[in-house]
């Protein structure tokens, strides 16, 4: 048996208010005077109290990230033009966002290395050249994307992570105090993205104890935070930022299932966006993940959340097929649900049903 050799994230640090020890953190990887670039999520765009503590130094740059689309392969390639353009090197990317602007800045990070378009590297060990210094800041917790060794992008022809060893941060930062004004909806989304892929790494044919001791952690603190909680408060926002670290470490020796291979096609036609496609899919999938789906249930019960539904209802032949072909191309993820013989399982017309239901 061949075991993989995985990268993990380099440095991490923890704590509230450590938001403010940026600067430090960056001084050794300057370059001379190639700057630092801060891609910052648009929601703070209008907060310049918070874009006043961004630590700038000479011809460093904030680009206000748009987050309205999921990232692109093509957003990706403009970003790196417009920088080399601009600045020609750079010492590094630093991402301060949710998923999105995260993935975009180890996604840019990369391109401003390797030649060609970024739509070329997605799949698995394709990129061979190691990117500029990269580091990943959360503001929204759940995705996992800070510790993920992918960065997931939709391409011209379908949605996929560029995956590898060169993609995980150098850095990353953990400050729950940066997640405290997250939208009630949104956090309560992007939270059940970790709740769901702690489920379905659990469940799956590649769970191995590694896998297994994270998972088991952050689903359970996913539980205690949505299901025995009272309020929201900052002990709330501490412990789900540590699931949102947890729940990536597991799918990092292992994988997600069932839910995200479905989701990735609802992205890729409709530009749902992640978290609350993987709700969508999640609510109707009691045949797959029975114990899960019923707690996620109850989640939703309580903290009155709505779920889209019929969100597939009058799409075409030829819409449904383009879902189908690109949940399909996710190889590993139906195989860690259903194991070695998926595509006897998972049939076209069983997975056409499926998007039916949604």
């Amino acid at each position: 048996m061949k075991f993989r050799n995985f990268k993990m994230v380099g440095y991490v640090i923890y704590g509230l208010g450590s938001f403010d020890q940026l600067d430090e953190i960056l001084a050794p990887q300057r370059k001379g005077d190639a700057p630092m670039i801060f891609f910052v999520d648009e929601y703070f765009k209008d907060k310049p109290a918070f874009l006043s503590r961004i630590p700038l130094q000479g011809k460093d740059k904030i680009v206000i990230i748009d987050v309205t689309h999921e990232p692109k392969t093509t957003q990706v390639d403009k970003l790196r033009d417009d920088l080399k353009a601009a600045f020609g090197e750079v010492s590094g990317i630093i991402g301060i966002g949710g998923g999105s602007v995260m993935d975009l800045a180890k996604a840019v990070g990369l391109m401003m290395t390797n030649p060609g378009s970024s739509a070329d590297y997605q799949g698995w060990d394709l990129v061979k050249v190691r990117g500029v210094y990269k580091m990943g800041i959360p503001t929204i917790s759940g995705t996992g994307a800070e510790v993920s060794r992918t960065c997931v992008l939709t391409g011209p022809t379908r949605k996929l992570g560029m995956n590898s060893d060169f993609t995980t941060f150098d850095q990353i930062m953990l400050d729950p105090s940066l997640t405290s004004s997250v939208p009630a909806n949104q956090r309560f989304y992007t939270a059940m993205d970790c709740f769901i892929h702690c489920v379905e790494s659990l469940q799956g044919t590649y769970l191995n104890a590694f896998s297994k001791s994270y998972g088991e952690k952050a689903q359970e603190l996913c539980e205690e935070i949505f299901l025995e909680k009272k309020q929201w408060d900052d002990d709330a926002d501490e412990k789900l930022m540590m699931a949102s670290y947890a729940g990536g470490m597991s799918i990092a020796y292992s994988q997600v299932g069932v839910a995200h291979a479905v989701s990735y096609g609802l992205a890729y036609l409709l530009g749902t966006k992640h978290g609350i496609g993987n709700c969508i899919v999640f609510d109707k999938l009691e045949e797959f993940y029975p114990d899960g789906v019923k707690k996620f249930k109850a989640m939703v019960k309580k903290h009155n959340i709505e779920i889209p539904q019929h969100i597939t209802k009058g799409l075409t032949d030829e819409q449904f097929d383009t879902m189908i072909n690109v949940s399909l191309g996710m190889a590993p993820l139906w195989e860690n649900a259903l194991g070695k013989d998926w595509q006897q399982i998972m049939t076209r017309e069983r997975l056409r049903k499926l998007y039916e239901q949604l």
